[in-house]
């Protein structure tokens, strides 16, 4: 068995232990009700970042913006930054963080604080608990986000049940076999969607895309044929089910599980595919942990 499969088959514990965070030490290093933030990180991380930004505004918690640490507006100021970063070692994150000492106030979720993120960074939450020895992330950005949804009071128990169900029942049929996914979200689930699309990319070398739902019409469902499958993060938009079914493609939802829970099972699909074409999720190629830029 992969560190993939195993850290994959852990997430509901690990999200009980990130929830349960959220009314420990620390509340305190995360947002306050009314703080304009902005929340940042690179690839997966940066996934979470979107979705989490997203949650938080239209929760009514204050202005979220969300970025690719490298892309951060030069010049502009928040009440706090929130970095997501795994290995606390990425190039991109730790500059930012040093850039922004002394005019924002910055917060670092991480899963190990013996990094140069402790020094960067005015605080820390760690999750420990959620590392990982698969390059391909899984348990550490499902349980950031978990720690964050819970932080804005938008985590229950049935998550974590629903997790589990996502690990236990058969992934839909065919799926193996499909040459092609689009996947798709609304909200939060965005970053949800574009997170999925990266899953199946580095773990199995899948041909994937995504979107937020109702772009999807606008170009993108030229590809949709039998071959393809077309799958949605929490509501669809009206109609378009109906539309993507009669291109001949499979459709994919939910079966009401939470939206996080959803990715849950897209990671076990990527494990499988990665599994049938003789590939290591472990270590997928031109990939590492961290990305570290030399002279950076």
């Amino acid at each position: 068995m992969s560190y993939a499969e195993i850290e994959t088959a852990s997430q509901p514990a690990c999200w009980q232990r990130a929830a349960a965070l959220a009314d420990g030490p620390a509340a305190a290093a995360l947002p306050a009700p009314g703080e304009r933030i902005a929340v940042v990180g690179c690839g997966t991380s940066f996934y979470m970042a979107q979705s989490y930004a997203a949650l938080r505004e239209s929760a009514g918690q204050g202005e979220s913006d969300a970025f690719a640490a490298s892309e951060f507006p030069p010049g502009r100021t928040y009440d706090r930054v929130v970095a997501l970063t795994r290995s606390g070692t990425t190039t991109e994150v730790l500059a930012l963080l040093k850039r922004l000492r002394g005019t924002s106030r910055t917060v670092a979720v991480t899963a190990d604080p013996r990094t140069p993120v402790e020094a960067a960074a005015d605080e820390l939450v760690v999750l420990d608990f959620a590392d990982e020895r698969s390059v391909v992330q899984t348990r550490f950005a499902t349980s950031a986000l978990t720690l964050l949804r819970a932080h804005l009071g938008l985590h229950s128990d049935d998550v974590v049940r629903d997790a589990a169900r996502a690990l236990a029942e058969p992934l839909p049929e065919g799926l193996l076999e499909s040459t092609q996914f689009s996947f798709l979200g609304r909200g939060w689930t965005v970053g949800l969607a574009h997170e999925a699309a990266l899953k199946m990319k580095e773990a199995s070398l899948s041909w994937t895309e995504s979107y937020p739902a109702m772009e999807y019409r606008h170009g993108p469902i030229s590809i949709a044929t039998a071959t393809t499958a077309t799958w949605m993060f929490g509501e669809a938009p009206e109609g378009l089910p109906e539309q993507v079914r009669a291109t001949g493609a499979r459709w994919v939802e939910s079966g009401g599980l939470d939206p996080l829970a959803e990715l849950v099972r897209v990671q076990r699909l990527a494990l499988a595919r990665a599994a049938a074409g003789g590939l290591d999720p472990d270590l997928p190629r031109h990939l590492t942990r961290s990305v570290v830029l030399d002279g950076a």
